[in-house]
């Protein structure tokens, strides 16, 4: 993962996956929007209805408009390469910086999620993302109640080191 560009209103973030890597699981955001743009490789991505996949290939770009389902994956043999243009950004690249530093020091699940839910919680809410399949306000309470133990546990802490330009 790559910083390209970064800043509130807008951050673009290359992203490299290996062969058959899970990227996403299936997810919305409220009120960003994403560009996906593949550089080399294939990216499959299920977008709007479950089950309504597309793959990309090098030069190809997909728009997700805030509110739309989608995922991603690598399905190929070879590595994909890619960018993500989000829009609004705030608190994506935070994001993005927890969850693969967390994974670089193993403390993700098997799936990449967050093993310490306090640390999720607070990271999804800087993602403004949803997981599709949990009821919004079933996300909205536990996420909710999550930051505020996280907050005043200061668990934001442990996650302030990943978010260090140039940090792992």
């Amino acid at each position: 993962m790559t910083i390209l560009e970064s800043g509130e209103a807008y951050a673009k973030i290359r992203f490299d996956l290996p062969p058959h890597a899970k990227g996403s699981p299936l997810h919305y955001h409220t009120q960003m929007s994403e560009t996906f743009t593949v550089i080399a490789g294939c990216l499959r991505m299920e977008i709007g209805q479950k089950g309504n996949w597309r793959t990309l290939y090098a030069g190809e770009s997909l728009h997700v408009p805030a509110g739309v389902h989608h995922s991603f994956h690598n399905p190929c043999d070879h590595w994909v390469a890619f960018t993500s243009e989000n829009q609004p950004a705030t608190g994506f690249e935070q994001f993005i910086r927890g969850m693969y530093g967390l994974a670089i020091d193993g403390k993700v699940n098997h799936e990449g999620m967050p093993t310490n839910l306090l640390q999720l919680a607070l990271l999804l809410k800087k993602a403004d993302l949803v997981i599709v399949g949990i009821p919004l306000f079933v996300q909205t309470l536990l996420i909710g109640m999550l930051e505020k133990l996280a907050q005043g546990m200061k668990v934001e802490r442990s996650l302030a080191k990943y978010w260090k330009r140039g940090a792992k």
